[in-house]
Order: C-alpha cells, then structure tokens, then sequence
C-alpha cells in the first residue's frame, strides 16, 4: 500500500521512505565504486605512459593514499601465482636462482586484491 493511497498508515510512509532511501544510498555506493575502478584504471594507464619520474611518483602517491599500491617485487622470490615472468637473466650466483631481478612492468593490488600483475625478469642458474 502507497502512502499515498487512503487508509496507509504512518509507518507504512516510514516503511516505503526507508527502503526507498536503502535503495538509493545503495544506487549511489555502485554508482561511486564504479567511478573509483575507472578512476583507478585510468591512472594506472597514465602511469605507463608517465616519463617524468616526478609524475609517476605523485600518481603512485595519490594512488596509496586510496589503498591502491605498487608491486615491485626486485629481489624476491619469483611466485607464478603473483607475479608474471616476463624474461630470464642467467647468473652464475646459485642462489639467485629463482630470484626476481628486475621488474619491468609495475604492478598494482587495491587494498591486497591484485589489479595487475607485475611483469619480472627472473634470475636463472647457467
């Protein structure tokens, strides 16, 4: 019943307000959420276009201040499930094998979720 039809009580208006109110606040949230993900991306496209180190480190800022931050994974273990191998350099240090030895493409991760994986180079044993 409409709270406009006769006979509707003041709490079926309250009723009907509060999840007419529900659903906009929610409609506004995705609408927000989604603004922020196309935000997001088109920062990380700018990012990859950036030649001015300067840019690039005041978009990451900006970026981190959000949640959203850089991996850059130089040194760590080499992880399949986190990071994607892009090349391999041979080293004669057994140690480094399997050794993240550059990244050549940064990648990103939104409050721990990944947005895009980094692309490494990966250090391989002769």
């Amino acid at each position: 019943m409409s709270g406009t039809e006769p006979g509707a009580s003041a709490s079926d208006h309250a009723v009907e307000t509060t999840t007419l109110e529900h659903t906009i606040a929610g409609e506004l949230l995705d609408q927000a959420l989604a603004e922020r993900r196309a935000l997001v991306q088109l920062c990380l496209y700018a990012l990859d276009r950036a030649r001015s180190a300067g840019v690039v480190e005041r978009l990451e800022e900006g970026l981190a201040a959000i949640g959203v931050t850089a991996v850059r994974p130089d040194g760590e273990r080499f992880d399949p499930s986190r990071h994607e191998a892009g090349g391999t350099a041979p080293t004669e240090d057994l140690s480094l094998d399997g050794v993240v030895a550059e990244t050549e493409v940064v990648g990103f991760t939104d409050r721990g979720r990944t947005l895009r994986a980094p692309i490494v180079t990966v250090y391989t044993a002769r």
